[in-house]
């Protein structure tokens, strides 16, 4: 009698403790033809940038992934985050709690932040029958802490057919809210030691030689890898918290329901703001939570370097490093190996997910002040060759 085939649980693929490792396509895991693509993209992302908007492009981004972990209480569902959108993978059968909660939160980001979030549930099943694979590994960025990278096509097949309007969710009726508990971005936008802030997008060319292309990015890394703290663009001390004021309005947007009229609701919201600024402001321990371990642990969790379908790193490096990646990837693209965008700005931005301050396991998504990801794209988008 033919064993049966053990069903697929992400959270127990091995993780891959080098990140250079992502690069091997013998450590990815094939993700069931019975799970799905939960798919979301913010329209008109880089007009939104460029009206100062990138913390709301941020929220809405992240927001999909935080509603759905929340729909899904103690499950763990491989996501990655794309500075406007996001992708995460949801097993068979969960996927009307997550079209429910993918639905609300397209109604929230445009009755909230007046933004439009594209979303879409793709069967996996649809992305092998368009002659591609979806694969999934697990690298533990920390001891707390571990992100999906994605190959095979899959993800960025879904993203486009999400784009085109298939297998689109619809919003919910007005007023509708998802869970967006611990979703947040209270910390300032920040440098590190005058170096630029490096946004890149590198995806390989259809037909081009895996090892060729792989040698490229595996350069990418080494070169950032040289730079201090392997590129993280956040500081030792992690992220100043940013005045009470500041970002307010957004947060009182994500936090859902209370009662009173909006000014009452910014008046509580300022209040607990308050509390949380001078918590971090003068590190002090507030019964089992230390505002020093968490800041601790936020560098160590950042998600600052990913792999879906090509390579997406926001990091900070000397400028003469920049130079030259940009240098080899040029030289890349000319031998019709890559494509490749980037965007250079000065100050990294960090958007939270912390279910509870007292867990290890707060995820906070890395992008660019200036644009980050959606910029890198779009002169991805326009790269010629």
């Amino acid at each position: 009698m033919k064993a049966e085939t053990p069903p697929f649980d992400y959270g127990l693929l091995p993780p891959l403790a080098r990140f250079r490792d992502i690069f091997d396509d013998a450590l990815y895991a094939p993700v069931p033809d019975a799970w799905w693509i939960a798919s979301s993209d913010v329209t008109m992302s880089t007009a939104a940038i460029e009206e100062g908007r990138y913390r709301a492009v941020n929220l809405a981004g992240a927001a999909a992934i935080a509603s759905i972990r929340n729909a899904l209480p103690g499950r763990e569902v491989p996501f990655v985050f794309g500075g406007d959108g996001a992708s995460v993978l949801i097993p068979p059968d969960a996927r009307a709690m997550v079209e429910a909660a993918l639905a609300a939160t397209v109604t929230w980001a445009r009755e909230e932040l007046g933004l439009t979030l594209r979303a879409g549930l793709i069967p996996v099943a649809a992305v092998r029958e368009a002659g591609l694979d979806l694969r999934v590994a697990r690298y533990q960025a920390s001891a707390d802490i571990a992100y999906a990278m994605f190959t095979g096509g899959g993800l960025a097949w879904a993203e486009a057919a999400m784009k085109t309007g298939r297998f689109a969710v619809a919003p919910a009726a007005g007023g509708t809210r998802p869970d967006l508990t611990g979703l947040s971005c209270r910390f300032k936008p920040v440098g590190r030691r005058g170096d630029p802030i490096l946004s890149l997008i590198v995806v390989p060319r259809d037909g081009a030689d895996r090892a060729a292309v792989r040698a490229v990015l595996e350069g990418v890394i080494a070169a950032i890898d040289e730079g201090p703290d392997m590129g993280c663009p956040l500081p030792e001390g992690g992220p100043p918290m940013g005045a009470p004021w500041t970002g307010l309005r957004d947060e009182v947007h994500v936090a859902g329901p209370m009662r009173g009229a909006f000014a009452v609701r910014c008046a509580v919201a300022f209040a607990r703001r308050c509390f949380s600024f001078a918590i971090f402001r003068f590190n002090l321990t507030v019964g089992r939570f230390s505002p020093k371990t968490y800041v601790r642990q936020l560098v160590a969790n950042a998600d600052f370097r990913k792999y879906d379908d090509g390579l997406r790193v926001t990091v900070a490096c000397p400028l003469r490093t920049v130079d030259r990646i940009e240098a080899m990837l040029e030289a890349a693209r000319s031998e019709g190996l890559v494509r490749y965008g980037l965007h250079r700005q000065e100050a990294a931005v960090v958007t939270c997910i912390t279910p509870s301050p007292l867990r290890a396991d707060h995820l906070h998504f890395v992008d660019g002040a200036g644009g980050g990801y959606a910029r890198a794209a779009q002169n991805l988008k326009r790269a010629v060759g």
